[in-house]
């Protein structure tokens, strides 16, 4: 950590899927949750996925030398703003505020057991092999609410819990 922000020496695995991505969207997603800067790189220029779930995370750095473009990475960086995407826990139940989209932003209540055990148990990045068919289930639902991540067989959640308010208490 340099000045107040990490930066990663190696290139984070988001291009190959799997275990690897989702431990790279963990990573991030736990950087966003302590209002961490980071400097980072993906591993590859193409993602295999809607780089529009991440916008909410730390966007990766432009490549040095590189000019100011219109790729997937520009959109990212121009996009991206701290609280576009969180949660926050209560007893037996998590809300989610989704304002990725500015023209649907959403409110979500997930307090449903099954659908509230899946959320809490891919704040690893876990295999859907191990997981049963009620809880794969819900993370179809809950990766079609773009909360969650599905990639080649492993699954995270996006939303951060967020360390620090980004809005004033009276604002939610």
């Amino acid at each position: 950590m340099t000045g107040g922000q990490l930066v990663m020496d190696e290139p984070l695995s988001l291009g190959a899927g799997g275990r690897g991505t989702a431990d790279a969207v963990r990573f991030l997603r736990e950087c966003q949750s302590e209002a961490r800067t980071v400097r980072w790189v993906p591993d590859t220029d193409a993602l295999p996925f809607d780089t529009g779930l991440l916008h909410h995370l730390p966007p990766p750095a432009p490549p040095p030398g590189a000019p100011v473009g219109s790729d997937e990475a520009a959109v990212w960086r121009s996009r991206y703003a701290y609280g576009l995407l969180y949660h926050r826990r209560g007893p037996d139940f998590v809300t989610v505020m989704d304002r990725r989209d500015p023209s649907a932003a959403a409110r979500f209540t997930i307090d449903q057991p099954v659908l509230l055990a899946a959320f809490l148990a891919v704040q690893e990045p876990t295999a859907l092999g191990e997981l049963d068919a009620a809880h794969r289930e819900a993370l179809s639902l809950l990766a079609g609410e773009r909360l969650v991540l599905v990639t080649q067989g492993w699954a995270v959640a996006l939303p951060p819990r967020l360390r620090r308010w980004p809005v004033p208490c009276t604002s939610v």
